[in-house]
Parts: structure tokens; sequence; C-alpha cells
């Protein structure tokens, strides 16, 4: 199958986390077994980019799961970000590559403007992954969890525009005021994750229906079709599962092609309901940006 991507940075439009609750543990702890196993099997299945951070503790378990499917390296799309590293990024990436047993990643993110303290900081941050990518040690580099203002601190001082802002989206939350497209004029791609939360974290909502008649009419899994739609959209999506047909539910995903009619219905339908799952404390209640 041939996956779908986006030319800028190489990355593949469908993504398999490794953020998810029960993977993530003290690093000083022996490998998952457990994570290893469903990290293999995804690899098996076909995925390709796989997306981890320094704060998941889940990097070793990548790194095993890699060497131990014998995929080269080149047929990878590898994805980690930074947190609490951000005042000496090439320190937090050599760490992180030395637990993924890696030479390079392909894409590295800034993880959460909302841990560091200024602007200038941001910047001096953002200075800090050109300088692994200069460096080689990156391929692509890029934030996650950013608002504009968060985006244009770093544009302001930067000689990379950031590939991409992986951020929660989802039908529930397509984000206010063109962010997306602001983002785009501005060179900027766009990841999700919890893209599945209108049947997983809020489930319940008007898509319930819109959704199950979608998936009945294509004889595919809701999971698939939402899947579907933000690929649809040039949108990454992240997500995961411990669950080998889960993993064939959002591979499906690739092959399946809404309507002009049935995206227009997801998106139309999805922004009669907000729900945000990430970040709450940051955002007023009604607050869609």
């Amino acid at each position: 199958m041939e996956w779908p991507a986006l030319p800028l940075k190489d990355g593949n439009l469908l993504g398999f986390g490794t953020g998810t609750a029960w993977y993530k543990h003290d690093p000083s702890d022996p490998p998952n077994p457990e994570l290893v196993k469903v990290l293999k099997a995804a690899l098996f299945k076909g995925f390709v980019h796989i997306d981890t951070a320094d704060s998941y503790g889940t990097e070793r378990e990548v790194g095993t799961a890699i060497k131990e499917s014998g995929i080269p390296r080149d047929k990878l799309f590898i994805t980690t970000k930074v947190l609490d590293g951000w005042r000496d990024v090439p320190a937090a990436l050599r760490k992180s590559l030395e637990r993924l047993q890696l030479h390079y990643v392909d894409l590295y993110l800034l993880h959460n403007p909302y841990v560091i303290p200024t602007t200038e900081d941001l910047q001096n941050a953002w200075k800090g992954l050109e300088a692994v990518k200069a460096a080689g040690l990156a391929r692509s580099i890029g934030v996650s969890n950013f608002q504009r203002q968060h985006l244009e601190a770093v544009l302001e001082v930067g000689t990379e525009v950031p590939a991409l802002n992986q951020l929660e989206l989802h039908p529930y939350l397509q984000r206010a005021d063109d962010f997306v497209p602001w983002m785009r004029e501005n060179g900027v791609e766009v990841s999700s994750f919890k893209t599945l939360s209108p049947i997983t974290v809020a489930a319940g909502g008007p898509l319930d229906p819109v959704l199950t008649s979608i998936a009945s009419n294509h004889k595919t899994a809701v999971s698939t079709v939402l899947l579907s739609w933000a690929i649809g959209h040039n949108i990454v999506p992240i997500t995961t599962t411990s669950s080998s047909a889960r993993m064939d539910e959002y591979i499906a995903a690739i092959a399946l092609k809404l309507s002009a009619k049935e995206e227009e219905e997801i998106t139309q339908v999805g922004l009669q309901h907000h729900f945000r799952w990430w970040g709450k404390k940051f955002f007023g209640q009604d607050d869609r940006s």
C-alpha cells in the first residue's frame, strides 16, 4: 500500500503514538515488553511513522522495537519531542537518540510552550532545535501544542519555519480564527492527537449517528471514518492501540475516500459541539482556539 505523505517533511499521513497512559512509566524502569510487542506488531502491519517523546518514557521501547523488527532505518519515520530539556535541546536530543538507538530522528518537536516561562526562552529553545537540524540529528523540526502567539514568536526569530505543529484536533475541536489556514499560509503543516475523541473521550455527542451512518455506508469502522476525515484535510493523525484489529481499522483509513458531502457533514456537525481534552487549564471553557 502506498502511504500518502506531506512533501515538505516526507512524513506519512498516519502515525502510531506511544503517549497512551498505560505505556508511560519511569524511564529508569526496564523496557516494557508489552509495548515493544505492540510496536513490533504495528511495524509489521505497515505503520512506518512512530511518534514518541522524552516525557512519555517510551523511547527505549521504540528503539528496541525498531531494532528487533529488522526494518531498514530509511523505511521508517520517527518523531520524538523535547519537554523539560528545552534549555539545552542538543543535550536532550542526544539522550533521546541514545534511548532510541538511532543516529537521527526524522522529526523533532518542541513539546509544550506552556512549560517555557518567557517568549525569549521560547525563542532560544527554538534556536536549539535549529541547531540539532543543522547538525544532522533531526531531519525536520517542529512544535507541539502551539497557539498562534507561540508560533509568531518563533517565526519572528527563526531561520527555519516549524515543519509541523502537532496539537489536539478533531471534529469537535477544529480550531477557531482560521488557525489551521494561517499555519499553512506560513508554511506550518498540521498533525493531530486525540483525533478519535468523538468516539472515545467525547462519545455521546451529535456526531454519533452521523459517523455510524457513514461507516455503515462504507462497510467500515467509525474509527476508520474519523481518521479518513483527518487525512482528507492533509492532517497527520497520531493514534494508538494495543489491538491488532484496531490497527487494521486505522490503516484502512488510508484507502477510504469519503465523499465531499460526507466530509462536510462531519465538519459541520462537529462544529455544533465543543470538546477539548488536552490543556483545559490554559483555555476558557468555550475557547475553541
